[in-house]
C-alpha cells in the first residue's frame, strides 16, 4: 500500500525530482515544495502520513525547528530527514527535534521507500552504518582543523598584524606609518606583503576577508602580539634584540610591541 506524503526540500528541483520517483513507485504525493522553512505549514494543513525533509545543513541552529512544530500539531506524522553526510550533532539534532528517521541524501530511492515505510509504521529509520559512524564519531571525537580565521592569522608577523588591523580601520599609508613609528616606504612594504599573504589584491578585499573569517577580530584581540609560538616569526637580530624598521643600526632590547614609539 502506497504512502501519502510530502517532500520538502530547500532545493525545489531535488524535491521534485524525488517526488516524480516515488509516484512512480504507487506513492501518493500530496505536494513537493521549497525551502523547509515553510514544512510546518504544509504538513499542518495536509496531513500527510510521512515528510520527507531535506536539508543541506543539519547541524546548522534551528534546521529542524519546523520538526519540532510539526510534533506539536500533528503528532501523527513522520518526518523523515533526507541530509547530507551527517555528523553525530546534525543526527542527534535531527532526532531531538523528533524526526523519526534519518536517510542520506545520497541514498537510492529503495532505501528512501525502505525508511518511509518503517517511519510510518512507527519504527525509528536510520541505517545502523549511520548509527555506528555517529557514536564511533561520538565517543572518538576527530581534532577539529584550526578556524580560517586562525589559519591566516598564523601567516602574518605580529607587525603585519597591526598592519592589517590599521588597514581595515581605514588608515592609509602615512598614518600606518605614523602610528607605529616606522617610515612610510616600510609601511607600504607590510601593506603588500599582508596583501599578498592573504592572497588578495586590495586594502578593502584584506579588510573584508579579514572581516569575513573572523582574523580582524582575532588581531584586533591580541593587538597584533602573538600568544608565544602562534604567529611567524619576525626576524631576530644576530644579538637576539629587536631592530626598529628604518634603523640601519642599534638595536633596542625586549621583545617587540605594535605601536611602541621609541
Amino acid at each position: 500500500m502506497g504512502v501519502r506524503l510530502m517532500v520538502v526540500d530547500d532545493h525545489r528541483l531535488l524535491a521534485e525530482a524525488l517526488a516524480s520517483a516515488l509516484k512512480l513507485r504507487g506513492h501518493r504525493v500530496l505536494a513537493a515544495a521549497a525551502p523547509t522553512s515553510g514544512a510546518a505549514e504544509l504538513v499542518v494543513s495536509r496531513a500527510p502520513e510521512v515528510c520527507l525533509f531535506g536539508t543541506a545543513s543539519p547541524a546548522a541552529p534551528g534546521a529542524f525547528d519546523p520538526i519540532a512544530r510539526i510534533g506539536q500539531e500533528r503528532p501523527q506524522v513522520a518526518v523523515v530527514v533526507l541530509g547530507p553526510v551527517p555528523s553525530p550533532r546534525g543526527i542527534a539534532a535531527a532526532f531531538a527535534a523528533g524526526a523519526a528517521g534519518y536517510v542520506r541524501h545520497d541514498e537510492r530511492i529503495e532505501g528512501v521507500e525502505r525508511a518511509m515505510l518503517k517511519a510510518r509504521a512507527g519504527e525509528s529509520a536510520i541505517a545502523p552504518q549511520l548509527l555506528r559512524g555517529a557514536f564511533a564519531e561520538l565517543l572518538n571525537p576527530a581534532a577539529q582543523p584550526d578556524d580560517e580565521g586562525r589559519r591566516l592569522l598564523r601567516m602574518l608577523t605580529p607587525r603585519e598584524a597591526e598592519v592589517l588591523v590599521r588597514v581595515a580601520e581605514g588608515e592609509g599609508t602615512r598614518l600606518i606609518a605614523a602610528g607605529m613609528d616606522i617610515a612610510p616606504s616600510t609601511a607600504r612594504t607590510h601593506v603588500q606583503r599582508v596583501l599578498m599573504k592573504l592572497g588578495v589584491g586590495s586594502r578593502l578585499e584584506a579588510a573584508a576577508l579579514a572581516a569575513r573569517t573572523g582574523l580582524l577580530e582575532r588581531a584586533a584581540a591580541t593587538g597584533g602580539v602573538p600568544p608565544q609560538g602562534s604567529y611567524a616569526s619576525d626576524a631576530p637580530s644576530p644579538q637576539g634584540s629587536y631592530a626598529p624598521d628604518g634603523a640601519p643600526g642599534g638595536t633596542r632590547q625586549g621583545p617587540y610591541v605594535p605601536g611602541q614609539r621609541g
